[in-house]
């Protein structure tokens, strides 16, 4: 078998199985598996950019998910004028006030040429310029967090279309990642993967905690979105004499017709990043990438900057991220600072990278499906399973009891055992790298 065959028979494989969990279960739960499959596939493409092209461990891929989600909230909720009214330019003063501080720190390290007086100077600029801060912001803070704390107790957005917020939700994420590559590219690859956890930790702490910027635990709901609502579908008496030429209910029908919608944007993105990391794998660029993951010190004789070069594609992967979560949010309608667990969903997608395969765009759009597919099937297939083999059982019996109660650890357990099969007897990936 070529291994364009192989390649096809592996995209109809998912394709059958989506289509077939529509066939046995919903189709409802067929688009959704389809929409987040989009999603994660976005997810490892970023990823598989970073560490399948570059090198690059990167774990701290949820907090420049989180970041896209924040930027739904920023650029398409409304403004909530009472809010500002209460303290909002008082905490963009306040937050201009924090930058001039690091801004000025790492001016008076530059500049103070005596060590010692250097160490004192930045250390002085900074406690200095904290007190401005907290004084500044914290009042202004609690006074916009008291406004309507149930409904709103924060600033809103600029209320700008949904679709705007995905691009800045790259831009977010870049940001970002620029400022963390500065300090951690540096590092050794394990202690480069500790620093971008960590950081990736403090940015989804910061949403969590920061009411004011997006209501922070409380979740922010009612997040515009792209397509039609489908209460209003259901109203249409167009969409209802539509629905009802294909036999279905105006209320599954708007459903499926929203999804599809959904699933319709989530490809056109993803098809224009393909096909940019597709012109990027190929060009003297992606060639340069190779050699500097595979070798960087010979990299480094033949004239290349390695450090620029790791800070570029860092940037690049975690903008990729950043969009994919833009995008989940908007799916959702709503930011859940809390639903990011950077340890469980950041071993997700890489499990997609290396299952689908390393330093190949096609194999993580494949694993993006594949184990996303997995993931949300094998609980139901569990339970499933479990009351075949406890069909003999008691009821009142323990073990069948034991064993129908730990159906939720299937997921897990199966992930693991499937990561394992893959790496023992294909450790390229499905669709390996050429």
């Amino acid at each position: 078998m070529t291994e364009t065959t192989k390649t096809f028979a592996l995209f109809a494989l998912v394709a059958v199985l989506i289509i077939g969990t529509g066939v046995i279960q919903s189709w409802n739960a067929a688009l959704f598996i389809l929409n987040m499959g989009l999603i994660s596939a976005i997810m490892s493409l970023g990823v598989n950019l970073q560490w399948g092209i570059a090198g690059l461990l990167n774990v701290g891929i949820m907090g420049f998910v989180a970041l896209g989600g924040l930027a739904t909230v920023i650029v398409s909720m409304e403004p909530v004028p009472d809010a500002w009214d209460a303290g909002g330019l008082r905490i963009l003063f306040g937050l201009g006030i924090g930058g001039l501080t690091i801004g000025g720190a790492i001016a008076a390290y530059k500049k103070i040429g005596n060590p010692r007086g250097r160490v004192l100077g930045m250390i002085a600029v900074l406690v200095v310029g904290m007190v401005i801060y907290r004084a500044i912001i914290m009042p202004a803070i609690k006074a916009v967090e008291a406004v309507n704390p149930a409904t709103e107790g924060y600033l809103g957005g600029l209320g700008l279309p949904i679709l705007l917020s995905w691009p800045v939700g790259g831009l977010l994420a870049a940001a970002a990642a620029w400022v963390i590559g500065k300090t951690a590219l540096g590092l050794r690859s394990d202690y480069l993967a500790i620093a971008t956890l960590g950081i990736s930790e403090i940015l989804i702490a910061v949403i969590k905690n920061e009411d004011w910027l997006s209501r922070g635990v409380k979740n922010a709901i009612g997040i515009p979105r792209p397509v039609p609502y489908e209460i209003d579908l259901q109203n249409d008496p167009a969409f209802v004499e539509r629905a009802a030429g294909f036999g279905l209910d105006p209320t599954i029908a708007s459903t499926l017709y929203v999804k599809l919608l959904y699933a319709g944007l989530f490809a056109i993105v993803l098809v224009v990043l393909v096909w940019l990391s597709q012109r990027a794998l190929n060009s003297p660029w992606g060639r340069m990438m190779r050699a500097i993951r595979d070798n960087e010190t010979a990299a480094r004789a033949m004239g290349k900057n390695v450090t620029a070069r790791h800070l570029q594609v860092f940037v690049l992967g975690s903008a990729v991220c950043g969009i994919a979560g833009a995008m989940m949010t908007t799916l959702d309608s709503q930011l859940t600072p809390a639903s990011y667990q950077p340890l469980r969903f950041t071993f997700l997608i890489w499990v997609m990278v290396i299952v689908g395969g390393s330093g190949n765009n096609l194999g993580s759009i494949l694993g993006g499906f594949l184990i996303w597919f997995l993931w949300v099937q094998v609980e139901p297939i569990g339970f499933w399973v479990m009351e075949i083999v406890t069909a003999p059982m008691a009821e009142d019996s323990a073990i069948r009891a034991h064993l129908l109660d730990s159906v939720a650890q299937m997921r897990l357990l199966t992930m693991g055992i499937f990561l394992l099969v893959m790496l023992r007897f294909n450790p390229r990936g499905l669709i390996p790298e050429k």
